[in-house]
């Protein structure tokens, strides 16, 4: 399978943030800076089984390790309130032709909120998000294909670029 990408916001975080009723002010209080980033996806297995046909299921998804392959982060860094993040946009072409673009506001109405989601979700599992961790608040955009020889390119206006070459 080639591989795939999704645009997103990383937040690094400053402080731990942990409890069960967080809301965007905790995240935001508790985050250093956000800086843009691509989301690299690799699934090891066939949302159609070619010799059976059976479709992909979140337990193969989970066994794939949500077909994680990595994270690559640039641009600007920027304070967490010093923009309204629901408004950051992205035009991702692939060899200089747009494939998807999008906004911020793309994931939860705000980006903000992947993050309380996931804080609030992993208290329930007496875990926490740590200092220092990088944490991405979810796609914005539908995933673009990558095949070998690709040149990808992620404008973030202001908030600056991703790019990045499979070979």
């Amino acid at each position: 399978c080639d591989p795939k990408l999704e645009i997103e916001l990383a937040f690094v975080l400053a402080t731990d943030l942990a409890g069960s009723d967080l809301s965007t002010d905790d995240v935001l209080d508790a985050t250093e800076y956000v800086v843009p980033a691509v989301e690299l996806i690799a699934a090891r297995s066939f949302r159609r089984d070619p010799d059976t046909g059976r479709t992909r299921t979140v337990v193969d998804t989970i066994a794939d390790n949500a077909a994680d392959a990595g994270i690559i982060c640039g641009g600007e860094r920027v304070g967490p309130r010093d923009v309204d993040l629901r408004w950051v946009g992205a035009i991702v072409s692939r060899d200089g032709e747009v494939e998807e673009t999008g906004l911020g506001a793309g994931v939860l109405n705000d980006p903000v909120e992947g993050i309380v989601w996931l804080a609030n979700r992993l208290t329930q599992y007496g875990d926490k998000i740590s200092a220092g961790d990088v944490v991405l608040s979810g796609s914005f955009i539908r995933p673009v294909q990558a095949p070998k020889g690709s040149l990808i390119e992620a404008d973030f206006g202001d908030f600056g670029q991703v790019s990045c070459r499979f070979v």
